[in-house]
Order: structure tokens, then C-alpha cells, then sequence
């Protein structure tokens, strides 16, 4: 036995030797045939072909192959290949034990990894082959074996591809090439995917995928490495999504988990690689400075959050956990995403990069935690106070994009609002119908106020570029307006409905009639204050008063119906007679607190 494997090792030594031999020999014969296709060209006449020379298209095709060394890499990739089936085969054929043929298989992976840092070094075109070869090889012979013969346990496989990813990131940062940490992490990630599949022990599996992560966030460094990013992120995206289906399923038909699945480890798991998340989203804003944030960054902090909760949220519904105190927790993240925001403010940066990723983050994080642990109708005024505040900060740090998300998040907090009155129907509870209505109108009124005196950063690519008027402000004048509609439809509710059968009818027609008497208000209200934006948002209002109005002359008739077209014929008549004497006086130019043109 032992000759024989002497003579399998002193086998693939000549193997190896060959190998070199070859790859030598066929990069001179490259080398011989590129100069003679020169020295031909240059005895051709000018404007001829050499005779017996294909056309320029081939030409093209000839220079680029030999520029990009395509013929050696080739014949080396199918020499390596070779001894790698070679290998294969005297494992299949049990010339050898598996457990041999694996220690063999991954010791020939390892040696061309080694070989592929040697020739980096050397600067030698087929080193990306021996890289990719061996990289490819390792998370192939781990899975197979792990798999196939049961011969290499759980845990040892895992730390072996953690190995090789870590390895191959550590050529790339030595010689600065991106193929190594790309082909290393993309088999880590996937072979570890696949390994036990489709029921993988999660736990061990998210080890490695939050260890694939993290090289790719070194990989970011590189370019050309930005699709290693996304991709590790939808795996391990696409995991979780698998893990949280699966517990779902148990816990809906009350039956006993199967190991594997690990229950107990979900929301520690789940915790931790938002964690993670949050750091390498940091870490790349940080590692940016004043250079522009990549997509990558931006979105990881909300995607993670988004996600996370949403994960969690459907894994503690159907176990009947604490919902509460999930939502909590949620908060607290959110409010350590907005921290982390001002933790990046302090950097003192112009334009604050990075900051509105987690103010964005934290926002989406507390829109949906909120309204599930307070409910929609109290989280509202909160999250249009919330809004109001961001927009405070977003002057404060000179963030344009830190003040359109102010505005995203007041439009938020009102279709909360109105989706959870017309969802639910007229509360019970007067404080419940009107306070709600009434505090987020005050704070979407507030809002708008405040953004019209104080002008948005004057260095902000949206507001420099796509908004220089501020014309987006005007969401939180109509959020206001909104809000306002449905506390006076409340009240409307609780002194129509219960006077007698006629009372839906005439519920109906007075929400019009508010409709049409709120645009006749802003007309009026804008053509004596000289208010462009205020007349638009007027007309806008009287539109909704026409669909509306419509509407109650296909459905109601009687003294309700007409007040509710005459309502919006006054409205009507006063905006045209505003609109024709407009152009008559010049209108005020709005300022900012400053004194500047607003």
C-alpha cells in the first residue's frame, strides 16, 4: 500500500511538471506565431492584405486572444482539469479510499492555490487560472464529499470554505486583482448554500454566509467587484427567507421542528446579521469619505432593517410570541439607525454623505414598528412629529436628500392615517376620531410652514438639479389638508349618520361639500396672498371636488345633492374669477428666514 502511494504522489509530480513544460512551450509558440503575423504585415504593400490573412474582423479577434493569453490559460485550464479528473476517477474506481482521495483532492486544490500566489508574483498570465482552478475545485470537492460519502463532517466543511474564501481574499489584497476574492467568496457562499440542501443546520450556514459578506464588503474595495456584493446579499437574503417559511410552517401546523431548523437560534441569528449589516453599511460610508456613497451602501441599512423586521414579525405571529415586544426591539433599532446618522453629521462633511442611508433606515424601520405597537391611528401624529424633526435636522446639516425624506416620511404618516379610516370605519371613541386627525394636520401644517422658511441646502443634487423651487415641499401642505378632511368627516360621521335612513346619503354629499368649500378657502385665500403654490394645490383640491361630486350624482339625489354641486360650483366660479384677474397684480415673491429668495 505504501508503494503505491508513492507512486500515485511521484505520479502527480510529473503530472505537474508536464504541465508547466507544456504551458511554457505553448505561451513561446504564441509568442513565434505573433511575431511572423507582424513581419508579414510589414512586407504587404501598403493598403493590401498579406497574402493568405484572414479579414480585419479576424484580425481583431487573433490580437485580442493573444493579448488576453487565451490559448495558454486554455490549455492549462484543461491540463489542471485533467489531473483533477484523474484524481476523480482512482477515487471512483475505489483504487483508493475516499477519505484518501479527499485528502488528495483538496491537497492538489491547495497546491494550485499556492501555485496561483507564486505565479502573481512572478506576474504570469495563467496565475488566474491556477487561482480560479483551485478555488473552484475545493468548495466542489467539499460539497461532494460532505454529500456523496459523508466522509467530512458539517463543521470541518464549513471552516474549509471559510479557508479558502479567507485565502483568496488575502492573494487579492497582497496583489490587488479582483478574481481571487471573487471566485473565493462566490464558492464559499454558494457551496455552502448547497451543502445539506434544501435542509441545511442554519445556524452553521449563516456563519458562512455572514462570513461571505464581510469579504464582500473587502471586495468593494476593488473594482469591478460590485456585483460580488449584491449577490452574497440575495443569498443570504434568499436563506433567511427559507428559514423563516420553514418555522412558519411548523409553528402554523403545531408540529415539532426538525432540528435542523433551529428555532431557538432564528431571532439571535436574525439580530446578529442586522448587526453585521449595519457595520458594513457604516464601515462603507466611513471607507468613502467625501467620494459618493455606492447604491450598495445606501440601501443595505434599509434593506436590512425592512427585512429583518418583516422576518421576525412572521416568525413571532406565528409562534405566538411576544409582538410587542418585538416591535420594541424594532424601535430601538430604528433609533440607533438614526443615531448612527449623527454620528456620521459629526464628521463634519460637506453634504453629509452617507447620513440620510440610516435616516432612511430608521425611518422605514419606525414606520413599521410603530403603527403595529401603538396602532395606526396614535402612531400617526407621531411619525408626522418624527418627520417634522428630520426636516429640523436636515437644515441643520445642510442634507438636501435627509429633507426629502422628511417629506416621504409625512406622506407616510397621513395614507397611514386615512388607509386605517377607511379600513376600520368611524371610531367608537371621540378622542380616538379626532385627536389623531388633528395633531398630524397641526404637524404636516407646521412642517409645511417651516419648509417655507427655511430654503432647502443650496449644494443639494436633488434641489440643484430636479427641484429648485421646492416644489416637492407642497406634499406636506396637502398631507395637512388630508389629515384635516377626515377629522371634519369624523365629526361629520358622528352628527349625520345617526339622524335617520337618509343619513348615508347625506354623509356622503357633506364629504364632497367639505372638499369643494376647502378649495374655494385655499382660492380665496391664495389670490389675496399673492401664493402661486397655494393656487396650484387649490386647483388640485377643486379637481378631487369634481371626481367626488361626480360621484354623489350617481349615487345620492335630494337637497343633499344639490348642495353638494353647489358647493362646487361656488368653488368653481370663485377660482375662475381669481384665475382671470391674476395676471393684474404682480405676485409676492416668497421668502426664506433669511431674507432670501425662496
Amino acid at each position: 500500500m505504501r508503494d503505491q502511494k508513492l507512486t500515485i504522489e511521484e505520479n502527480i509530480d510529473r503530472l505537474h511538471e508536464q504541465i508547466e513544460s507544456l504551458g511554457r512551450r505553448v505561451a513561446e509558440l504564441e509568442g513565434q506565431r505573433a511575431a511572423s503575423a507582424r513581419a508579414r504585415s510589414a512586407k504587404a504593400p501598403a493598403g493590401k492584405p498579406a497574402a493568405g490573412e484572414p479579414d480585419s474582423l479576424s484580425d481583431d479577434v487573433i490580437h485580442w486572444a493573444s493579448r488576453a493569453s487565451l490559448f495558454p490559460r486554455l490549455a492549462t485550464l484543461c491540463f489542471l482539469m485533467v489531473v483533477a479528473l484523474i484524481l476523480r476517477t482512482i477515487t471512483d474506481s475505489g483504487i483508493v479510499r475516499p477519505l484518501l482521495g479527499m485528502g488528495l483532492g483538496m491537497g492538489y486544490a491547495a497546491a494550485l492555490m499556492v501555485a496561483g500566489w507564486y505565479q502573481y508574483r512572478r506576474e504570469s498570465s495563467l496565475a488566474p487560472v491556477f487561482v480560479a482552478c483551485g478555488a473552484i475545485l475545493m468548495s466542489s470537492i467539499v460539497v461532494e464529499t460532505h454529500a456523496r460519502f459523508g466522509s467530512l463532517p458539517l463543521v470541518p466543511a464549513y471552516w474549509t470554505l471559510m479557508a479558502t474564501g479567507a485565502g483568496m481574499a488575502f492573494i487579492s489584497r497582497r496583489f490587488s486583482v479582483f478574481l481571487p476574492v471573487s471566485v473565493g467568496t462566490l464558492g464559499m457562499c454558494l457551496a455552502g448554500a448547497a451543502i445539506d440542501y434544501p435542509n441545511p443546520f442554519f445556524p452553521y450556514l449563516f456563519m458562512i454566509l455572514l462570513t461571505a459578506n464581510f469579504l464582500g464588503y473587502y471586495a468593494g474595495t476593488l473594482k469591478r467587484c460590485g456585483w460580488l456584493r449584491w449577490t452574497v446579499l440575495l443569498v443570504t437574503l434568499a436563506m433567511f427567507l427559507l428559514w423563516g417559511m420553514r418555522l412558519s410552517a411548523v409553528a402554523a401546523n403545531r408540529i415539532t421542528a426538525a432540528t435542523t431548523l433551529a428555532p431557538g437560534w432564528f431571532l439571535p441569528v436574525l439580530g446578529t446579521v442586522s448587526a453585521a449589516f449595519l457595520a458594513i453599511a457604516l464601515l462603507g460610508i466611513v471607507r468613502s469619505r467625501d467620494v459618493k456613497v455606492s447604491v450598495f451602501d445606501f440601501c443595505l441599512p434599509t434593506i436590512s432593517a425592512v427585512g429583518s423586521y418583516l422576518a421576525a414579525r412572521v416568525v413571532v405571529s406565528e409562534a405566538d410570541g411576544s409582538a410587542l415586544a418585538l416591535n420594541l426591539v424594532a424601535i430601538l433599532f430604528a433609533l440607533i439607525h438614526v443615531g448612527a446618522a449623527f454620528w456620521l453629521a459629526m464628521r463634519k462633511i460637506d453634504g453629509v454623505p452617507g447620513t440620510n442611508s440610516f435616516v432612511v433606515a430608521g425611518a422605514a424601520l419606525l414606520g413599521l414598528a410603530l403603527p403595529a405597537a401603538l396602532g395606526s391611528a396614535p402612531a400617526a401624529p407621531v411619525l408626522g412629529a418624527a418627520a417634522l424633526g428630520v426636516a429640523v435636522l436636515s437644515d441643520r446639516w445642510g442634507s438636501g436628500a435627509v429633507r426629502v425624506t422628511s417629506y416621504l416620511l409625512q406622506v407616510y404618516a397621513v395614507v397611514s392615517l386615512a388607509n386605517y379610516f377607511l379600513a376600520h370605519g368611524i371610531p367608537a371613541s371621540p378622542i380616538a376620531g379626532t385627536v389623531p386627525g388633528a395633531a398630524l394636520a397641526a404637524a404636516a401644517l407646521v412642517h409645511y410652514r417651516w419648509c417655507r422658511r427655511h430654503v432647502p441646502p443650496a449644494r443639494s443634487p436633488f434641489f440643484g438639479t430636479y427641484d429648485k423651487q421646492d416644489l416637492s415641499g407642497a406634499v406636506t401642505l396637502i398631507a395637512a389638508l388630508t389629515s384635516s378632511f377626515f377629522l371634519l368627516r369624523v365629526i361629520a360621521a358622528w352628527i349625520i349618520l345617526p339622524a335617520g335612513p337618509g343619513g348615508p346619503e347625506v354623509f356622503q354629499c357633506t364629504q364632497s361639500i367639505i372638499i369643494n368649500l376647502a378649495a374655494l378657502g385655499l382660492g380665496l385665500y391664495a389670490f389675496r396672498a399673492r401664493n402661486r403654490e397655494i393656487r396650484n394645490v387649490a386647483i388640485l383640491v377643486i379637481a378631487v371636488g369634481a371626481v367626488k361630486t361626480a360621484s354623489d350624482l350617481l349615487g345620492t339625489k335630494g337637497v343633499p345633492l344639490v348642495l353638494s354641486v353647489l358647493s362646487f360650483g361656488l368653488a368653481a366660479a370663485a377660482q375662475s374669477i381669481t384665475l382671470s384677474r391674476w395676471h393684474k397684480v404682480p405676485p409676492v415673491t416668497r421668502t426664506g428666514s433669511d431674507g432670501t429668495p425662496g
